[in-house]
């Protein structure tokens, strides 16, 4: 008898917990009283501008109110679209002045990632919450220095990992860990896409360009949630077939991950291939995500028959008004700083394995 379908249901909610926040006396009242927060992003590059910008006219609990860019030439396209006030428009020299803005609750470090603790630190020392793109940054001790200061300076880090925010990645994530289908046998996960550009920062070590920090965590994380445990070693190999562009970083990282459990994940992240998918393979069972970390879409199927389809209308909005309702009820974060910080261990283990082509335990 074929089994009957039925939708997943994802029991996903805040966890509510006592969190030690004592915010800057100027702003204590100001924050207090606010039904919304406001958010100043850094940077205004192709993620803030199409995506981060517009899902901030649909947000609940946070606000478009401020911008920081080194580009004077969008000042008056993004005063003129989003009703910003001159004194709420901030460059990368003046931008620590924002400590005075009580419109600006939230920055949102939007740059490449060897800038992210710089901006993290100087916004967390101007006495604001930050939310930061993926990667969190380059380095584990670049991770750790930013949740220190923003430890010290009593505020608030996300991590801007959207999916999992996404109630379809939640949905897998409860699999990890209730295991209906026994244990986690085999993880195979992919992420990556092709980029045809030329003289992007994600081509450009110095600016913390490489695959594998970029679409590689998504690679990575699909195996870390899926089986709800931490890598013990890793066996990486990074390549290119197009040298002339990728010549500093790597255009293509294969990866294999042990977990404690003895569960071996295979994973691939390439700017050179088009790929998604997250597959698991249990005792008595099996899961599958195609996509697994798209902006929209992600969906997938259980070997009982199961669907996990949810809508979601924006990822963006939803991951920032999750993130602004932590702040303002003082609950826990669904992506703190830790979390970006332990993927980062796992993405030097790679590089590290790759360039000696060896095994690295964690």
């Amino acid at each position: 008898m074929e089994k009957q379908r039925r939708i997943f249901i994802q029991k996903a909610g805040l966890i509510a917990a006592a969190s030690a926040f004592t915010p800057q006396i100027l702003l204590s009242k100001t924050r207090s009283q606010k039904k919304k927060l406001g958010v100043a992003l850094v940077g205004l590059g192709y993620y803030s501008t199409d995506l981060l910008a517009p899902a901030l006219q649909l947000t609940n609990n946070c606000e478009l109110r401020g911008i920081v860019t080194g580009s004077p030439e969008k000042i008056p396209v993004w005063k003129e679209k989003y009703g910003i006030p001159d004194k709420n428009v901030y460059n990368y020299k003046n931008f620590d002045t924002i400590a005075n803005n009580p419109d600006i609750d939230v920055v949102y470090v939007v740059l490449p990632p060897s800038m992210h603790a710089e901006y993290t630190i100087r916004a967390a020392n101007a006495g604001k919450h930050v939310w930061c793109e993926k990667p969190m940054a380059p380095s584990v001790a670049d991770c750790e220095a930013m949740i220190k200061a923003c430890k010290d300076n009593k505020v608030k880090l996300a991590i801007g990992y959207r999916c999992q925010h996404d109630p379809n990645i939640q949905a897998y994530m409860k699999v990890g860990k209730e295991k209906p289908f026994g244990k986690v046998r085999m993880v195979t996960s992919a992420a990556g896409y092709f980029d045809g550009r030329t003289n992007h920062w994600k081509q450009n070590k110095k600016l913390g360009g490489g695959a594998m920090g970029d679409m590689g965590v998504y690679a990575l994380q699909g195996a870390r949630l899926a089986t709800g445990e931490e890598p013990i070693s890793v066996l990486a190999q990074a390549s290119t077939t197009r040298p002339e562009i990728y010549h500093e970083v790597e255009e293509t990282m294969m990866f294999q991950l042990e977990f404690p459990s003895g569960v071996r994940a295979s994973c691939q992240t390439s700017f050179g291939i088009n790929m998604n998918h997250l597959q698991v393979n249990y005792e008595k069972g099996w899961l599958k995500m195609a996509p697994h970390s798209s902006y929209n879409g992600n969906n997938g199927s259980m070997s009982d028959g199961t669907i996990i389809k949810f809508s979601i209308a924006n990822q963006q909005a939803k991951q920032m008004d999750e993130d602004a309702l932590a702040i303002m009820e003082k609950t826990d974060l669904i992506v703190p700083g830790e979390e970006g910080l332990r993927d980062i261990r796992v993405v030097e283990a790679i590089y590290k394995s790759a360039a000696q082509n060896c095994v690295v335990k964690l």
